[in-house]
This record gives C-alpha cells, structure tokens and sequence, in this order.
C-alpha cells in the first residue's frame, strides 16, 4: 500500500485528462489510472472535427496523446493499470489496481465513461470508424448528401435519425418491431419526415463493404426474405451502458447505471467522491461535455480538499 494520492482518477480521455490537467495545476499531484482502454472511446475514432481548437479535425488517438501530453507536462502521475476494485467505506480511499495493488486516496474522482452497444457482428467491428458509428453527431457530417442506416427503436434512435435528416439524402431506421419504443413526439417526428424511411420488422444480417460501409444486408424476422440496401454509414443507436459496475455499492446510480451527481456539480452521495464524463452524462456524450466535466469535478475537489483542511 502506497502513500495517500491527494487526487485519484479513475479513467483516461476528455473528462479524465481535463481533470488531471486542472488539479495537477491546482498543485494536487494527481495520479490517474488510464484503465483497459487509455484515450477512451476517441481512440476508436478516425476524425474528431467538431472539438475546438482543431481547425483542420483531428484524429482520435492523436487527440488523446495530445491531451495525455498536456496532462504529464503538470506533472500528473499517469499510470497504466485496471482499477478492479474500490472501498469508499474506508478514509482515505482504498483502491485495488490489477487486482493486486492498493492505493490510498483523499478523494476520487471517476471517469470511466460509457460503452456503446454493438450488434456483434464481425462486419461491425471490422468497418467500426470506416463508415460504421454509434454517434450521428461526431460522424453525421462525412455522410453528408448520402443514404445511411439507423438501427434501433428507441429515443437514441430517433434523435439519430433526425438528425442526419438534416445531413443525408436519405436515412433508413432499421426497426425489428413494428412499432416504435421511442417517446410519442420523437416517433411523431421521425414518421413525418419525409427522407426518413423506417423499414418494420426488420433486422440486420450484415454490413457489405470490405474498406468502407457499401450496403447493409436486413431480413424481414416475419417472412424471412433478404434485401441490400446501398448505404454509406451505418449508425448503431441501440443505447450505451455506463462502465460504473465497479462502483454500484456505494454511489447512487439511476436505472440505466449512470452515476448520479448533485445539480451544477460533480459531486456523489459520498463527500469526497466526484464523477464526469460519460459515466454521469447519458444526454449529451460529447468529448467537449466531457472535458467541461472534468475541469468541473477537480475544481470540485480542490474546493473540498481545502475544506476539509480547513474544518
């Protein structure tokens, strides 16, 4: 067991990176604990053209090295390691890494961000960022005058569809019922729109393509019968599921998994223990948003570092 961290973060990316860049300036010393997937998400995304500062767009792994960089340049101890285990019971905080070591914290701060659902097909995986995505916001754009797909029933899916309405010729909503789960306005808006076409009962078998998404190859799940339907993205909006099973036990969480923060702050029902990033946003899922919540959740803690100093 090792010497107490005034700030440990749990996660790499936008909200983990920010965060370390801001205490590390605060003069806190943090360690961070990159996870299973240093960078996050962006690392499995080709272009990011919609984060300031980036004129030209920027490829994913670039951008995370980049803040990665600036995080070190303060000094912040970043550290390769899996956090497999947490006790906020105790104080300081205990925190298992790999299983094997122990940590000690004065406070927490969390960014372990949240996974997108996949199909699971190899397909899926093999033209991820190639023309398929799970977010119509970062990569609608590249799409722009072209058909694309939508898969899912739901808000997400909807909200997708629209709005690569407003950016492709054509969107097809793959529906394996034959009603919408969506709320009745956002399925009210996705019918009446007119280049949205929503084929019911339908699933996918495969997406065609071998460098880039060509078509995507549906079934009907009540005659069986197979068709190909010539695309250019393939948008994947059946939910994300926050990566916060380390934590259910001591922090309170919503239906969905996402960790529950006070209004306008980062804070957790335990004092001490902060959250940001995707692991507490199911709305926006930005790496922008990201960041703002991790500059949120150091000043957060700076903020009760120096009061509890103080009391």
């Amino acid at each position: 067991m090792e010497d107490v961290a005034n700030v440990l973060i749990i996660g790499s990316g936008p909200a983990g990176y920010t965060a370390a860049i801001y205490a590390a300036r605060a003069g806190l010393k943090p360690v961070l604990y990159q996870g299973g997937q240093p960078g996050g998400q962006l690392t499995i995304t080709n272009d990011v053209e919609n984060y300031p500062g980036y004129p030209e767009g920027v490829n994913g792994p670039t951008m995370m090295m980049d803040f990665q960089a600036q995080a070190e340049r303060f000094e912040t101890d970043v550290r390769y390691g899996v956090v497999t285990g947490v006790d906020f019971k105790k104080y300081p905080f205990e925190v298992t890494v790999d299983e094997e070591e122990v940590v000690n914290a004065k406070s927490i701060i969390i960014s372990t961000g949240a996974s997108a659902k996949w199909l699971g097909l190899p397909s899926e995986e093999r033209l991820n960022s190639k023309g398929v995505s799970a977010c119509a916001v970062c990569d609608g754009f590249f799409f722009k005058g072209q058909e694309v797909a939508v898969v899912g029933g739901g808000d997400t899916a909807c909200e997708e569809a629209s709005y690569l309405a407003k950016l492709c010729s054509k969107v097809h909503m793959i529906v394996r019922r034959d009603v919408l789960r969506a709320s009745k306005i956002m399925a009210k808006r996705v019918m009446s729109t007119p280049n949205i076409e929503i084929h019911w009962h339908t699933e996918t078998e495969e997406i065609l393509g071998e460098s880039e998404v060509e078509a995507v190859r549906v079934f009907n799940n009540q005659t069986g019968e197979k068709t190909d339907i010539p695309i250019k993205g393939f948008f994947v909006a059946i939910g994300h599921q926050p990566n916060t099973n380390l934590f259910k036990g001591f922090l309170d969480m919503d239906e969905s998994g996402y960790i529950v923060t006070l209004p306008g702050s980062t804070r957790t029902n335990i004092e001490g223990v902060f959250a940001s990033g995707d692991a507490q946003d199911k709305i926006y899922r930005q790496a922008v948003t990201a960041a703002g919540s991790g500059c949120m959740a150091a000043l957060d803690a700076e903020r009760w570092l120096a009061e509890k100093e103080m009391a």
